[in-house]
C-alpha cells in the first residue's frame, strides 16, 4: 500500500467509525465502544507508518481536481512533510487515548454512542487538516471542528452552563473565522491558487502583493481558534464540558490547529514584519496574563485551561520568532503532557467529586486513593514547569532559545523588538508556570485532609463522607502511556529528529537553560513558602469568613483578624479561600485574575450592550412605526367603510335630501364656473 493510500485512510477510518457509530447507536449498542476505539487506534497505526515512511525527507505531494471551480482552482491535495507526520501522530494517540478512557468515563452516560461519534468526527476533521495541501480543503477541516466543539463543551446540555460555553465557543470561533475566510481568498487572489506549496512558492519569489492585510486578517482566525488573546475567552468556559473532550481539545485537536496552520503558512507571515510584531505582542499578553489568571484559579480544569493558552502563547512566539520547528516541538511536547494532564485530573475529579482545589486540599488521603493520577500528574505538571529531564523543559527552551537567537541581531525577516517582546514575556511566563503547576499540586494532593485538625474531609452526596472508589482501568492505563512521551520526549526529540524540525538546531542554549530553570524554581519556591503560610493560617479561618468579608481577597491581614474572633462566627466548617496561595502571591491582583481580568465584562459593554440595544431599536421602530403604518393602512379603510356603512340608513327621505343637497351644490359650481370663464 502506497504512502499516499496510508495517508488518504488516515483520517478517513475514524470519519467512517464516526458514521457507523451514529447509525448503530440504538439498534446495535454493543458495537459502539469498538467502533469509538477501533478506528482511532486504526489511524494511529496508519499515522505511524506514514511518518515512518515520510521519514522527515522530502514532502509528500498529491492532488487531484475533481471538477473545474473557475480561475483559481480547489483541489483534493495532501501535503505530508515532517510537521505534518509528527502531528498527525500525535493527534491521532491522543485521540486514542481519549476514547479508550471514555469507555470508562462514560461508562453510564445514555448519550455517549453520539458522543464518542463526534469524538471521531473531530479527530477526523484535525486530520484532514494536518494532511490537507490546498487551504479550502483544510477550511473543510477547520469548520467541522468548530461544530464538533459546539456539540461536544455542550454535552451536558441540562446544565446553562455547558449550554452557555458551547454557544460561546462557537460564536468566538466563529468571529474569527470571517476574517479568516476573508484572508484566504485574498490569498489565494494574490497566488492564483489554494495549494498551499503554490502559495508558498509565490510568496518566496516575492510575488504576494498584500502580506500585511492578509497575515492580520488570518492571525484573526488564528487568535479565535487556538484561544489567543483577545479572543481566548471561551477557551476557560469550554470546561463544562466532559474532561475527555478538555483533554481532546487541549492537547491535540481545535487550539493546535492554529499554530499548526500558522507553523504551515510561515513564510506568508513572515513577509509582514508588521505581522510579526503583532503576533509577537499577542503571544506576550496571551501567555502572562494567562499564567496569572491561572494562579487565580479554584477549580483545576479551568487551571489547566489557562495553562494550555499560554502554552499556546510560546508557541505563537516561536512562531513571532520564525522558528517553527520550537513551535511545532513545544506543540508535540505540550500536547502528550496536556493530555495527561487533564486526563489525569478526570480521574481526581471522579475521587474527589468535586472541581474545586480548595475542596480537594479538605479531602482525606486524596493521593492515596488515586496513586496513578498522582505520580502521572506529578510527571505532567514538572513537564508543564519546564523541569529538566522532562519533556516540556527541551520544547520550552528551544521555544526561549529562538527568541535570544533574534535578539543577538542575527539577519532574517523577523523584527529584533519581537525576539526581545518573546523572550522578556516567556521568562516571566516560566516563573508563573511553575507557580501555578506546584500550587495546584499541593492544593489537590498535600492539603490537610480529615486527619489534620480543624479541617474536615469534603463531603460527598448528601452530606456524608465519601468512600474510596476504585477507578476504571480504562481510565488509568492512558495515563501511563501518555506519561512515557511527557516524561522522554523532549530528551530523544532534539537529538534524533532534527531532520523533521526543518534541520534545526533545538538544543537548549546555555543562557535560558540557567534562566529559564532558575525562574521555574523560584516560582515554585514561591508558591509552596505562600502555600505553607496560608495552610497554618486555614485552620484559624471559618467558613464564611470570606463571603461575609470579601475585603479579604486583598490579602491576609482581615482572614487573620476574622480568625481571632472565631467565636463570633460560631461551630462551623472552615473557608477554603485564605488557604490558597495564590491569593497571597497575586495580593490585591488576584480578584481580577480570577474573573480573567474581566475581558467578558469588557466585551459585554463593547460589543454584547450595543448590540441588545441596536436589537431593542430595532424592536421599537418595528412595533411602534412599522406596525403602526400597517395597522393605519388597515384602519383608514375600516373608517371609510364605518362612515359609509351610517349613511345607509334606508330612510328614503333622507336619500332624497341628500340628492337634492347634492344637485344645488354641482348647479352653484357649474355656475360659479361658467361665470368665472
Amino acid at each position: 500500500m502506497t504512502t499516499t493510500t496510508l495517508a488518504v485512510l488516515t483520517p478517513l477510518l475514524p470519519f467512517l467509525g464516526a458514521a457507523a457509530g451514529l447509525l448503530l447507536g440504538r439498534t446495535a449498542p454493543g458495537f459502539v465502544r469498538p467502533l469509538a476505539v477501533l478506528p482511532a487506534l486504526a489511524a494511529l497505526v496508519l499515522a505511524v507508518l506514514v511518518a515512518v515512511r515520510q521519514g522527515g525527507g522530502h514532502a509528500l505531494d498529491a492532488h487531484a481536481e475533481l471538477t473545474p471551480t473557475g480561475s483559481v482552482p480547489v483541489e483534493l491535495a495532501l501535503h505530508v512533510d515532517g510537521f505534518a507526520a509528527l502531528v498527525a501522530v500525535l493527534v491521532a494517540l491522543v485521540a486514542t487515548c481519549v476514547q479508550i478512557y471514555s469507555t470508562g468515563y462514560l461508562h453510564d452516560d445514555p448519550r455517549y454512542p453520539s458522543y464518542a461519534a463526534l469524538v471521531s468526527l473531530f479527530t477526523s476533521a484535525m486530520l484532514l487538516v494536518v494532511y490537507s495541501g490546498d487551504l479550502i480543503v483544510l477550511l473543510v477541516g477547520w469548520e467541522v471542528m468548530g461544530i464538533c466543539s459546539y456539540f461536544l463543551v455542550g454535552h451536558y446540555w441540562e446544565t446553562p452552563e455547558a449550554r452557555a460555553a458551547s454557544l460561546k465557543a462557537f460564536l468566538i470561533t466563529k468571529l474569527g473565522d470571517v476574517p479568516f475566510l476573508i484572508g484566504l481568498f485574498a490569498l489565494a487572489a494574490d497566488a492564483g491558487s489554494f495549494r498551499i506549496t503554490r502559495v508558498l512558492g509565490t510568496v518566496a519569489s516575492g510575488g504576494l502583493d498584500h502580506p500585511t492585510p492578509i497575515a492580520l486578517l488570518l492571525l484573526a482566525g488564528v487568535a479565535g481558534k487556538s484561544a489567543q488573546f483577545p479572543l481566548h475567552t471561551w477557551l476557560p468556559d469550554a470546561m463544562a464540558g466532559p474532561t475527555p473532550v478538555s483533554a481532546l481539545i487541549h492537547a491535540a485537536t481545535m487550539v493546535a490547529a492554529g499554530v499548526y496552520f500558522t507553523a504551515r503558512l510561515l513564510p506568508v507571515f513572515e513577509a509582514s514584519g508588521a505581522a510579526m510584531v503583532v503576533l509577537a505582542v499577542t503571544a506576550a499578553v496571551t501567555m502572562t496574563g494567562s499564567a496569572l489568571a491561572a494562579l487565580a484559579q479554584d477549580d483545576i480544569k479551568r487551571v489547566l485551561a489557562y495553562s494550555t493558552i499560554g502554552q499556546l502563547g510560546y508557541m505563537t512566539g516561536a512562531l513571532a520568532v520564525g522558528e517553527r520547528g520550537a513551535a511545532v516541538f513545544h506543540l508535540l511536547s505540550h500536547g502528550a503532557f496536556k493530555a495527561l494532564l487533564f486526563l489525569a485530573a478526570g480521574v481526581v475529579i471522579h475521587a474527589a467529586g468535586t472541581n474545586s482545589l480548595a475542596a480537594m486540599s479538605r479531602t482525606d488521603r486524596l493521593r492515596e486513593r488515586v496513586p496513578d493520577a498522582y505520580w502521572t500528574m506529578t510527571v505532567a505538571l514538572l513537564a508543564l514547569a519546564a523541569v529538566p529531564p522532562f519533556s516540556g523543559f527541551f520544547s520550552k527552551e528551544s521555544v526561549l532559545g529562538a527568541a535570544e537567537h533574534v535578539t543577538s541581531g542575527h539577519p532574517g525577516p523577523v523584527p529584533g523588538a519581537a525576539g526581545w517582546i518573546v523572550l522578556v514575556a516567556g521568562l516571566a511566563t516560566a516563573l508563573l508556570t511553575a507557580a501555578y503547576a506546584t500550587r495546584l499540586w499541593l492544593l489537590a494532593f498535600h492539603g490537610r485532609g480529615a486527619g489534620a485538625p480543624g479541617l474536615p474531609a469534603a463531603p460527598g452526596p448528601g452530606g456524608t463522607a465519601r468512600a474510596p472508589a476504585r477507578q476504571p482501568l480504562a481510565m488509568t492505563v492512558v495515563l501511563w502511556v501518555l506519561a512515557v512521551p511527557s516524561l522522554a520526549f523532549g530528551g530523544l526529540a532534539y537529538r534524533s529528529l532534527p531532520d523533521w524540525f526543518d534541520d534545526r538546531d533545538l538544543t537548549p542554549t546555555l543562557l535560558t537553560s540557567i534562566l529559564g530553570t532558575g525562574l521555574a524554581l523560584v516560582g515554585a519556591l514561591l508558591a509552596y513558602g505562600a502555600w505553607q503560610r496560608t495552610s497554618a493560617l486555614a485552620a484559624r479561618v471559618p467558613l464564611g469568613a470570606v463571603a461575609a468579608h470579601p475585603r479579604g481577597d486583598a490579602g491576609l491581614v482581615e482572614a487573620e483578624a476574622i480568625a481571632a474572633h472565631e467565636p463570633a462566627y460560631g461551630d462551623i466548617a472552615h473557608a477554603p479561600d485564605p488557604a490558597d496561595p495564590g491569593r497571597l502571591l497575586l495580593g490585591p491582583l488576584h480578584r481580577h485574575a480570577a474573573a480573567g481580568f474581566r475581558l467578558d465584562a469588557v466585551y459585554s459593554v463593547l460589543f454584547v450592550r450595543p448590540v441588545q440595544a441596536a436589537a431593542g431599536l430595532v424592536r421599537f421602530l418595528d412595533r411602534e412605526v412599522v406596525d403602526t403604518y400597517v395597522h393605519g393602512a388597515a384602519a383608514v379603510p375600516r373608517l371609510l367603510g364605518a362612515a359609509v356603512r351610517r349613511a345607509q340608513t334606508g330612510n328614503v327621505q333622507t336619500y332624497v335630501s341628500a340628492l337634492l343637497a347634492g344637485t344645488v351644490v354641482l348647479t352653484v359650481a357649474v355656475l360659479l364656473v361658467a361665470t368665472g370663464a
